[in-house]
């Protein structure tokens, strides 16, 4: 956290220092990242994401969408525009937030993005991979999980409706976001995300969007029962 003096800020263990939280979904012919924060430029150079197909966004929110500006590098190197997947109401933001890519008259280098508008209930394909939506809340706010296969990934959510429990049921793996212990208004706790994850029956779930007030990554991964992880930037996981 920025100005941040804590332990957890100021610990030498690569596992505590997080940037927004983000996921790369790659397939035998497809690229796909969930989500461009402020951090997304970083992250494409960090691990080197030479191609990248499309992105999906689950919501508005700046930490989820505010490096979306860099995709005028793909645009570059594989001279396209690049797809970007999102609710109505996220795409409308988008549209506000980067005017300047939707003017009418535009300036050179702009980013350049062919928007796609998801139906909450209705799957849709990018490239060789099949995804489904699974709308959850985010205190009030609408936000959007998404379903690939036996994998399910659900970012800055405190409920889900039970038709949307039923579409991450028999999932293999589950990313879900689990803030801190503490109560907050608008994200699950680690054991509200715990007890969701044993709800569900979910076999493996790696908790995400975690805040320095989790604590130090490696004493809260003791703590955890079999089957539960904390994630940490640069993980990979092998979808089944």
């Amino acid at each position: 956290m920025v100005g941040c003096h804590c332990e957890v800020c100021t610990s030498p263990d690569s596992k505590d220092n997080r940037l927004r939280s983000s996921i790369l979904i790659q397939s035998p012919r497809t690229n796909i990242v969930i989500d461009t924060g402020p951090d997304f430029r970083q992250q494409m150079l960090v691990h080197k994401v030479n191609k990248l197909d499309a992105i999906l966004l689950t919501h508005s929110h700046k930490d989820h969408i505010a490096g979306l500006d860099d995709v005028r590098a793909y645009n570059y190197f594989q001279q396209k525009p690049m797809d970007v997947f999102a609710s109505e109401a996220t795409l409308k933001r988008i549209k506000t937030e980067f005017d300047y890519a939707f003017a009418d008259v535009k300036y050179v280098g702009v980013p350049s993005v062919n928007l796609h508008t998801i139906n909450d209930h209705d799957p849709f394909q990018v490239g060789d991979v099949e995804v489904a939506p699974v709308p959850v809340w985010h205190l009030h706010m609408p936000v959007l999980g998404f379903r690939m296969g036996t994998f399910t990934y659900i970012t800055d959510a405190n409920r889900i409706e039970p038709a949307s429990k039923e579409k991450i049921k028999g999932s293999e793996i589950l990313v879900l976001n689990a803030l801190r212990k503490e109560k907050h208004i608008s994200h699950f706790t680690l054991q509200e995300a715990l007890d969701l994850a044993d709800e569900l029956e979910i076999p493996q779930v790696y908790f995400i969007h975690l805040s320095h007030q989790m604590g130090f990554h490696h004493i809260i991964s003791q703590e955890l029962p079999k089957g539960r992880y904390l994630a940490y930037d640069g993980l990979q996981l092998q979808i089944p």
